[in-house]
């Protein structure tokens, strides 16, 4: 039961996402012919040189090849979540394309266009899918160089169709334009995978290190680690105690180390992503 109510909301937060992209592509970078990269700057691309209206069932033709080689590298729960993801925005870029584009200025067209399309993206991302497209191939990246911001590894791709557009359109305000919506995507992408983390990670040097750690367990519920460390000038053995906390919970934190050891040495900072019990699942990110 829990398995299958957990599928459901992936699935409507995917379709959600899914459809964001889709308005966001048709509604203000196609009229305005500002590329997003990857597959659907190419789609943007024959649609200029053929005349092509389908996008949706062109970007569906093109992924056929690449969700075989996710199938294999990636694994079933990946390939049907982005099987959803590619059906529902390749049927949604078809039917919004015949809604009336927005008559905004370019620069609006790239602004509100990179970040509904960036948000899209990164509900999906965020559900453990993609759209398709070179989607597929970012994550595979990710496999190699997990240290990598998704957000960044598709921008480096997309810069190349771009450029792309820039050439076949022989125009170079849309190829600026376009670069100003892949910067928007790539923050808004980021900003949905890893902004959401409110979570920090907090370093304490202490002469009463498990002291400070009974202290954190009884009064903020939270688990710390010791870890086994050597004063630099000393050579005094000593231990360094690791914690994550929420945000909410730094101002806590910060009084019961001084109510402990005043002389603590106290290094907090933000963390990206913290998974495990009390903060997010493993399969919620990237």
């Amino acid at each position: 039961m829990e398995r299958t109510r957990r599928a459901l909301v992936d699935g409507a937060w995917i379709v959600l996402g899914a459809a964001l992209f889709a308005l966001g592509f048709d509604c203000f970078l196609r009229p305005a012919e500002i590329s997003g990269g990857g597959l659907s700057g190419i789609a943007l691309i024959v649609s200029r040189l053929t005349g092509l209206q389908a996008l949706g069932a062109f970007l569906l033709v093109c992924n056929v090849p690449l969700f075989l080689l996710g199938w294999r590298r990636l694994g079933r729960r990946f390939v049907l979540g982005s099987l959803l993801g590619m059906a529902v925005s390749s049927v949604l870029l078809d039917v919004f394309a015949l809604l009336p584009g927005l008559a905004v200025e370019p620069l609006l067209a790239a602004l509100y266009g990179g970040g509904l399309v960036g948000l899209g993206l990164g509900l999906v991302f965020a559900r453990g899918a993609s759209t398709g497209g070179t989607d597929i191939v970012a994550r595979l990246i990710r496999r190699r160089a997990p240290h990598l911001p998704m957000g960044r590894v598709l921008l480096a791709m997309d810069c190349a169709v771009v450029l792309l557009n820039g050439v076949v359109f022989r125009d170079v305000d849309k190829t600026l334009y376009s670069a100003v919506a892949l910067a928007v995507m790539s923050v808004a992408v980021d900003g949905v995978l890893y902004g959401r983390s409110n979570a920090g990670v907090a370093l304490i040097v202490s002469r009463r290190p498990r002291a400070i750690a009974e202290a954190i367990d009884a009064r903020l519920g939270r688990g710390a680690t010791l870890l086994p460390a050597e004063g630099a000038y000393t050579g005094t053995p000593r231990a360094v105690l690791l914690c994550a906390v929420r945000a909410s919970e730094v101002g806590r934190l910060q009084s019961l180390v001084a109510e402990v050891d005043r002389e603590a040495f106290l290094i907090l900072q933000k963390a990206r992503q913290v998974l495990g019990q009390g903060f997010g699942r493993y399969g919620d990110g990237p």
